[in-house]
């Protein structure tokens, strides 16, 4: 079957992905483009393979319509929202996922952003090769409260990084259903506590309707002035133009955003110095980088010799993606 691989960068970190895919004979094609495809791109890039290695890259019910010979889309990472699994479903395409291999890359960059923004370091950097010297005291993670809203495979992770880690930190967690096996020093409290009362908040959701815009203005005014976000999770959640208004105007301290609408991000949050933008670096270590791409190809040869999918998509992210359309 033949195989076109849309997301970028793969195969440089490891090798094996590919050696996998040459030593099946599976004739194969790369995004040559070296970066993200555009919406407009991504029917062109698949035309008549079968199989689909894919990124965050938009694939839609109108790119699905124009790629007849689609049978199987096989997700590098956890995210489904840039997949029409409606569409996907009417047409018998099957899709995979990666859900475990980004988990412990993305939750030690959300701790390092919380670091990085308590201490200003990357603020810091910016000053010196401007020319100022200019010591400012920051805080200390231990020290904080910290709201973690999500607690699935990388929320959990963040709260066992601080409370390991960070002796007398104090954890407040929210989620549709309180995890109480995570740890018992964990608060478990509403969304409206950790908004008003911690000193940092994190977002580890999935983005779905009840996700959507979850944090506005109405949110963000309930921050404490001193409070900082952090968001390495889904763009969408946080409305952007309400967080650069919420900036401008100082209602709260700052921000560690590693995920935007639309990427690439070239929005008003890059005037603040405040905010700390990183490029959907979640998931890019070396190791786990390369065991998505190798689960994801694992995958696609299971496919092509007539096996089922170790890690299809849920029958739940169906009906999720279902009550998103309407």
């Amino acid at each position: 079957m033949k195989t076109v691989i849309t997301t970028t960068p793969f195969g440089v970190i490891s090798s094996l992905p590919i050696e996998l895919l040459e030593g099946k004979n599976v004739p194969y094609r790369i995004n040559p483009l070296g970066r993200k495809l555009r919406p407009e791109e991504v029917a062109e890039m698949i035309g008549d393979a079968e199989i689909v290695i894919a990124g965050t890259e938009a694939i839609t019910k109108d790119v699905i319509q124009q790629c007849p010979n689609l049978k199987a889309i096989c997700r590098v990472g956890i995210g489904l929202d840039s997949v029409d699994l409606v569409a996907a479903k009417e047409r018998n395409i099957q899709v995979s996922y990666t859900p475990d291999g980004p988990s412990p890359a993305v939750a030690e960059l959300t701790i390092g952003l919380m670091l990085d923004l308590l201490r200003r370091t990357s603020q810091s950097d910016r000053e010196i090769r401007s020319g100022v010297w200019f010591r400012k005291a920051g805080r200390r993670l231990s020290e904080c409260k910290v709201g973690i809203i999500g607690c699935g495979r990388i929320g959990s992770r963040v709260i066992n990084h601080l409370l390991n880690g960070f002796p007398g930190v104090q954890v407040y967690a929210n989620d549709l259903t309180p995890k109480t096996d995570i740890n018992t020093l964990v608060n478990w409290v509403d969304k409206e506590t950790i908004y008003e009362e911690c000193d940092i908040i994190s977002l580890h959701l999935p983005l779905t309707p009840e996700t959507q815009n979850l944090i506005t203005s109405d949110e963000l005014k309930r921050f404490k002035k001193t409070s900082l976000l952090i968001n390495t999770s889904r763009g969408g959640i946080v409305n952007e133009i309400d967080l650069a208004q919420a900036l401008r105007n100082g209602v709260f301290d700052g921000a560690g955003i590693d995920v935007f609408e639309e990427e690439p991000y070239r929005g008003d949050l890059c005037e603040f110095d405040n905010v700390i933008l990183s490029c959907h670096l979640g998931s890019m270590t070396e190791d786990c980088r390369s065991r998505m791409e190798i689960e994801a190809i694992q995958e696609a040869i299971r496919f092509i010799e007539g096996n089922e999918f170790l890690s299809c998509v849920p029958e739940s992210e169906y009906d999720l993606a279902e009550r998103f359309k309407k």
